[in-house]
C-alpha cells in the first residue's frame, strides 16, 4: 500500500513541476509576460483552496482506492489540456484541473499512512512517501531540457504527453495494488458516513482548536516558499547565466537533498525535538534562498542543500504535526489535512504569482529573494505562538 501511495504521488510531483523548466518556451510559444505565467503556475493551488476541504470528506467517506484513482484520472487530463493549450486561459483552464486533483492525492496519502502505521514507524512512512513527489520533480527538472526536449526537436507538448502517459500508468498500478482484500477491510474501518451537516460540522470542530489554527497559518509560509522556489528556481538560474537544461540540473539538487531529509528527519521528529527541528527548517530555506544572491559556485551549492534540507521536509513535519493534535484521529484525518491544504495553496497560489509580478516591476529575482527570507522569519514567529498553544493546553489537563 506504501509503493501504491508512493507511485500516486510520483505523479503527482512529476507534473506539478513539469511547466518550471518549461517557462521560457511555454511563454514564447503562447505569447505570455511573466506574470501571467505566474498566475497559471499558481491556478492549480488557486483551485485547490476550494477543493481540499471538500476533497478531504470525500476521500474520508468513499475510501483511498477509488480516491486515489480518480486522482490519477484528473491529473492524467490536466496534462492532456495542456498539450493542446493555444493561449492563456485554455492553459489555466488546463493547470486549474490539477487542483482538483491534486488534494486526493495530498489527503489520502496521508491518511493512509494514519490506517496503516503507528508510532515510530509512521513518521518513517510519511518520509517515504514523500520522496515519491520528490523524485517526480527531478525527473521533470533533469530530463526535461538535458534530455526530452532535445530529443523531441524542442516540442513541450510532446514532452508534457510523456508525462501525462507515466501518471496514467501509476494510477492503473494503484488501482490494482488498492483493490487487495485486505486494504477493503482497512478502508472500511477507516471510513465516515456523515451527511453534508456532519461533514461540515467535524470541519467546524477542527477549526475551534487554537493549535489547529496555527498550524493552518503556518501551512501557508511554508507552501508560499515551496510553490516559489519550485516553480522559479529553473528561471532564476537560467536568466542568471545558466543554459536551460544545466539550470534544470542544478534545480533537482535540493529535491535530491530533500529526499535523504525526507527519509530521516520525520523520524526524528518526535514531540520533544519537533520545535527545535521546525526551526531549522523553516530557517534553512530562508537561508537557501537569500544566499542565490551571492556569487560562485560554492555560495550556490549550500543554497541549493539548505533549500533541500527545508522545502520538502517542513511540510511533512507540519503535517505529522497536525495528525498527532489533540482532537485528530484516523477517521476524520482526511479532514484535517484538508483543511491543511486549503489554507496551505493560499501561500502556493501566492508564491509563483507574487515572485513573477516582483520581477516585471524589478526587472530581476532579487526583491523575491529578501521576500522569501522574510516569509521564513514569519514561521519562526508562528512556531514559538504554537509552543505557547501547546504548553497552555497541557496545563489546562
Amino acid at each position: 500500500m506504501l509503493g501504491g501511495v508512493w507511485l500516486i504521488y510520483f505523479g503527482f510531483g512529476l507534473l506539478s513541476l513539469a511547466m518550471a523548466p518549461l517557462v521560457d518556451p511555454i511563454s514564447r510559444d503562447l505569447g505570455l509576460s511573466y506574470t501571467t505565467m505566474g498566475a497559471i503556475l499558481g491556478a492549480w493551488p488557486l483551485v485547490y483552496i476550494v477543493a481540499a476541504a471538500p476533497c478531504g470528506a470525500f476521500v474520508d467517506r468513499v475510501g483511498l482506492k477509488w480516491s486515489l484513482f480518480l486522482a490519477a484520472l484528473i491529473i492524467t487530463a490536466s496534462g492532456g489540456l495542456r498539450v493542446v493549450a493555444v493561449d492563456a486561459v485554455s492553459m489555466f483552464v488546463a493547470v486549474g484541473l490539477f487542483g482538483i486533483g491534486g488534494p486526493l492525492v495530498s489527503i489520502g496519502a496521508p491518511k493512509a499512512i494514519a490506517q496503516w502505521f503507528e508510532g515510530p514507524e509512521r513518521g518513517f512512512a510519511l518520509g517515504v512517501y514523500i520522496t515519491g513527489p520528490f523524485l517526480g520533480h527531478i525527473l521533470a527538472l533533469v530530463l526535461t531540457n538535458s534530455v526530452l526536449m532535445p530529443l523531441l526537436d524542442g516540442n513541450w507538448r510532446q514532452v508534457l504527453l510523456i508525462y501525462s502517459g507515466l501518471i496514467l500508468a501509476a494510477g492503473i498500478a494503484w488501482f490494482l495494488l488498492g483493490s487487495h482484500p485486505i486494504n477493503r477491510v482497512v478502508e472500511q474501518a477507516g471510513r465516515r458516513r456523515e451527511t453534508i451537516a456532519g461533514q461540515l460540522a467535524v470541519f467546524a470542530a477542527l477549526l475551534r482548536l487554537p493549535s489547529i489554527q496555527v498550524i493552518l497559518a503556518m501551512s501557508i509560509g511554508a507552501f508560499f516558499l515551496h510553490h516559489a522556489l519550485a516553480n522559479w528556481l529553473p528561471e532564476m538560474l537560467r536568466t542568471g547565466g545558466m543554459a536551460p537544461d544545466e539550470a534544470g540540473i542544478w534545480s533537482a539538487l535540493p529535491t535530491a537533498v530533500g529526499i535523504a531529509g525526507a527519509l530521516l528527519i520525520p523520524r526524528l521528529a518526535t514531540s520533544h525535538r519537533r520545535f527545535a527541528i521546525l526551526i531549522a527548517l523553516s530557517l534553512s530555506i530562508g537561508a537557501g534562498s537569500v544566499l542565490l544572491l551571492a556569487t560562485g559556485v560554492p555560495a550556490l551549492v549550500v543554497a541549493m542543500v539548505l533549500q533541500g534540507i527545508g522545502r520538502g521536509t517542513l511540510i511533512a513535519v507540519l503535517i505529522l504535526v497536525l495528525m498527532e493534535t489533540r482532537g485528530v484521529d484516523p477517521r476524520n484525518t482526511g479532514a484535517a489535512v484538508g483543511l491543511f491544504f486549503s489554507a496551505a495553496e493560499i501561500g502556493g497560489v501566492l508564491g509563483p504569482l507574487v515572485i513573477g509580478a516582483m520581477w516585471d516591476l524589478t526587472g530581476g529575482f532579487d526583491a523575491g529573494l529578501w521576500l522569501l527570507g522574510a516569509v521564513s522569519l514569519a514561521l519562526v514567529g508562528l512556531l514559538y505562538l504554537h509552543r505557547g498553544i501547546e504548553r497552555r493546553d497541557v496545563a489546562a489537563v
